[in-house]
C-alpha cells in the first residue's frame, strides 16, 4: 500500500535524523530521495498523512542545509492553507509550524520579525509542556539577536519560574545556564545570573559538550572572553589553545567557516596584544569574509547564541574599556607619584 510506504520513507528518515552531527551529513545525500518518493506518493494519495510526511521532510531537507528562507516560505503557505480549511485542523499541530517559522526567521538573521512573531505564539504552549522550553530558547534567542537584551533578561527569569525547570533533562538545563551566561557576559547589570555562580559555570565545560556537537564553540568562546575580561593571561593562553585544537579537529569542513572566521580574530587579539586599534584593523577582512559566509545548516550542529558579528563588536568594546582602565590606573599611579 503506498500510505504504507510513504510512512516507511518518512520513518526511515527520522530515524537517520536522530544520530549524531555525522549521521546527519550523510542523510544529506539521501534527502532528495526520499523527498521525490514522497512527492510521488502524495500526488497519487493526496490524503492527510501522505501530506504531513512530505511536509514533514521538506523542512527537515531545508533545515539541515540550512536554507531557512525556503522553510519560511513552507510554514508561511502552510499557515495560509490552515487558515483556509484546506489541512485537516484537528490533526496538523499548528504549533509546529509556529515553532520551524520562529526558528527560521532566527537562522536567517530576521530577528526582529520573528520575535514579533514568537511573542503572538508562545501563548499556544502550555508551561508544563516541553515544547513550552523549546518554544521559549528559540524566542529568547531571537530577543538577543535583536540586542533586547532587557527582554532576554525576563525571558530567562520565566523559565526559572517555571515550576517544571528542575524536570528537564540535565542538558536542557544546561543550555539555559549558557543562556545566562552569555547575557550574563553582555549585561550583567541587567542579568539575574549572579557573579559568582557566572565565574564557576564559565569556568567549568558541561556534560553536554562530550558529543562534539551544537555548544562547544559557544563555550569555547565565552570562555576565552572571559579571561580576557579577567586578565588572566595564564587562563587565556590555556583556552587559545583549546580553541586551535577544537579547530583542527572538528572545523575543517567549509560549512563551519563562521566559526573558523571567529576563532581566528579571536587569535588576532593576542597576536596584536589585546589593542582595541590594531584588532579592529587587521580583524576586519576577517570580519568582511565572516559578514559574506553562508549560515549553516543544522547538519553542521554550532549554534551562534550571539551573531558573530555583534559577538566581535561586543569583544572589541571590551577591549577598548580594558584599555582605557589601563589609561587611568597609569594617571592615578602617576599622581601618586
Amino acid at each position: 500500500m503506498l500510505e504504507d510506504e510513504a510512512e516507511k520513507v518518512y520513518t526511515d528518515m527520522k530515524l537517520a535524523l536522530n544520530h549524531k552531527v555525522y549521521s546527519r551529513k550523510s542523510l544529506l545525500i539521501q534527502l532528495p530521495t526520499f523527498e521525490k518518493k514522497l512527492e510521488e506518493i502524495h500526488e497519487e494519495i493526496g490524503n492527510y498523512n501522505t501530506f504531513y510526511f512530505l511536509y514533514a521532510a521538506r523542512i527537515s531537507k531545508h533545515e539541515l542545509i540550512g536554507n531557512y528562507q525556503k522553510i519560511i516560505a513552507i510554514t508561511t503557505e502552510t499557515e495560509k492553507a490552515w487558515q483556509e480549511d484546506k489541512i485537516n485542523k484537528k490533526r496538523f499541530d499548528k504549533r509546529f509550524n509556529n515553532y520551524m517559522s520562529v526558528y527560521a526567521h532566527l537562522q536567517c538573521r530576521q530577528a526582529r520579525e520573528g520575535l514579533e512573531l514568537a511573542e503572538g505564539y508562545f501563548k499556544d504552549f502550555h508551561h508544563s509542556s516541553g515544547n513550552w522550553f523549546y518554544f521559549l530558547e528559540t524566542y529568547l534567542l531571537l530577543a538577543i539577536h535583536a540586542k533586547q537584551y532587557g527582554q532576554a533578561v525576563q525571558l530567562l527569569q520565566q523559565a526559572r519560574k517555571n515550576p517544571y525547570y528542575s524536570k528537564q533533562r540535565p542538558a536542557a538545563q544546561q543550555r539555559w545556564e549558557l543562556y545566562e551566561a552569555y547575557v550574563q557576559f553582555v549585561r550583567p547589570e541587567q542579568s539575574v545570573l549572579k557573579m559568582r555562580h557566572f565565574t564557576q559555570l564559565v569556568q567549568m565545560v558541561p556534560d553536554y559538550s562530550r558529543d562534539k556537537q551544537g555548544y562547544n564553540v559557544a563555550i569555547l568562546i565565552l570562555q576565552f572572553l572571559y579571561f580576557m575580561q579577567q586578565r588572566d593571561i595564564e587562563g587565556l593562553l590555556a583556552r587559545l589553545e583549546g580553541l586551535r585544537k577544537y579547530e583542527q579537529r572538528h572545523l575543517r569542513d567549509p560549512a563551519t567557516l563562521r566559526s573558523q572566521l571567529f576563532f581566528r580574530l579571536l587569535v588576532l587579539i593576542v597576536k596584536e596584544n589585546f589593542k582595541p586599534e590594531a584588532c579592529e584593523k587587521k580583524g576586519q577582512p576577517l570580519l568582511e569574509r565572516l559578514l559574506a559566509a553562508p549560515l549553516p545548516g543544522q547538519a553542521y550542529g554550532e549554534i551562534e547564541i550571539i551573531p558573530y558579528e555583534d559577538l566581535w563588536e561586543l569583544t572589541l568594546d571590551m577591549l577598548r574599556q580594558l584599555a582605557a582602565d589601563d589609561v587611568a590606573a597609569e594617571h592615578a599611579s602617576r599622581n601618586r607619584v
